[in-house]
């Protein structure tokens, strides 16, 4: 070899790791070619081909439709323009996994060779393969699934947030546009929909807050109670305070609703009339959220109540027992015993008890459709932000607005989660084992 050569490849221009990334730049399979890995690099040429041929179209408008959203009014329907660019973008995105895969390939083939190491055989590559790439394959079913069942139709709702689709302006008859930020703008600054939303969220996380937090409580309290050595007939005694659980909740809340009915429920008719009291729990905001709290603390405790009892089963005698010997009070052992390993065991689901119930929409359309209506607002008195943001999307068909306000709810809940398990001690021991 010259001695400009040498300097030449010394440079690096000339090594082979570079030619076959340039070469799989331009056109995937061909740096596997050239690292003489001819099966691999036919594959690869080939799937580039048939990708390129059967999506190229589809790919093309779907692009130009999620930039566009149409351009001629009756002729183009934006909500499919929009739907096909979101998939398009999925499609590429496959792509674009192939090509990273196709130009790492090559680098790392052409590496090897640079290194004298042989050339591995068709057996080799296959055992390869399903060493490291098999599991790989075997969850590309499911991933296709999750990615057209669940992101698919959260990277819609993500994108109606960012335009135009109401009641007023919905295609085929109208083009949607992109709007930006003006729908969450409206959110802070439109009278109606500032005050609806201040309303329904603060309702929604003092609801959210109080439910959970009685239904909690209360499980705990009866746990404790049942767990007690005095307490005889245990079984029948847990069997009783789980059968709320075990009705279906959606007949236990409309059986309540007519319970609460203010003409001829039984609750006003044959129980507060002994007292000459009639409430209005259907009419008046104030009483509706109060029926409607202490209808949740009923239908959730049972699960708290059966979770608690069973890791209280699992908390060790010796330390009640080493705290009797140090003359530990019942208070004591319950806060620095009972509590901690409840808390340990059981946080993750508790917070999930405050996210299920932040999104609880089954009670509060079963019981009373969200309503009272409240002068000025576009909401029910009793309407929490996921019952508020269904009857945007069925009854008012403002799907922009639905799907803004569905992005904050997420967001709440995301945050408050993250920030919770993080601080829960089953969480940071997870790792651990």
């Amino acid at each position: 070899m010259s001695i400009d050569e040498k300097q030449h490849r010394k440079s690096g221009i000339g090594r082979p790791r570079n030619i076959a990334t340039v070469l799989s730049l331009f056109i995937p399979g061909l740096g596997q070619l050239y690292n003489r890995r001819f099966l691999k690099g036919i594959i690869l040429l080939i799937i580039t081909f048939s990708f390129l041929v059967t999506t190229w179209n589809y790919i093309d408008i779907g692009i130009w439709g999620i930039v566009t959203l149409g351009t001629i009014p009756r002729e183009h329907h934006s909500i499919q323009l929009l739907i096909q660019g979101l998939i398009s973008l999925i499609v590429l995105a496959f792509g674009l996994a192939i090509y990273i895969f196709n130009i790492n390939d090559a680098r790392k083939d052409a590496i090897a060779r640079e290194n004298g190491l042989p050339k591995p055989t068709l057996l080799r590559g296959m055992t390869d393969f399903y060493d490291k790439g098999f599991p790989y394959f075997m969850i590309l079913p499911g991933l296709l699934m999750l990615l057209f069942v669940v992101v698919l139709p959260l990277l819609f709702m993500l994108s109606l947030a960012f335009t135009d689709y109401n009641q007023y302006n919905a295609p085929p008859r109208n083009l949607l546009s992109w709007v930006g930020f003006d729908n969450f703008r409206a959110l802070a600054s439109v009278d109606m929909w500032k005050n609806t939303f201040l309303s329904v969220f603060t309702w929604t996380v003092v609801w959210t807050v109080v439910a959970t937090s009685l239904q909690i409580g209360l499980g705990l309290f009866l746990a404790l109670l049942v767990n007690d050595k005095r307490i005889k007939f245990k079984r029948t005694i847990r069997t009783v305070l789980i059968l709320p659980w075990a009705v279906p909740a959606f007949v236990s809340i409309l059986i309540f609703s007519a319970l609460f009915n203010p003409t001829f429920g039984a609750i006003n008719r044959d129980i507060l009339s002994q007292f000459e009291l009639m409430i209005p729990w259907l009419s008046d905001p104030f009483w509706a959220k109060v029926a409607l709290i202490m209808i949740q603390t009923w239908l959730g405790f049972p699960f708290v109540f059966a979770l608690f009892t069973g890791v209280l089963q699992s908390v060790p005698q010796d330390m009640y027992e080493a705290a009797d010997v140090d003359g530990g009070s019942r208070f004591q052992k319950f806060r620095h015993i009972t509590l901690p390993h409840l808390l340990f065991a059981t946080a993750p689901l508790l917070i999930m008890q405050y996210a299920g119930n932040f999104n609880n929409f089954n009670i509060i359309y079963l019981f009373n459709e969200g309503n009272p209506a409240v002068r000025g607002q576009n909401a029910g008195g009793t309407d929490i932000l996921i019952s508020w943001v269904y009857k945007l999307t069925f009854e008012t068909n403002n799907y922009n607005m639905a799907a803004a306000i569905t992005i904050i709810m997420g967001l709440v809940i995301s945050i408050f989660a993250f920030f919770q398990f993080r601080k829960t001690a089953s969480f940071k021991e997870e790792g651990r084992y």
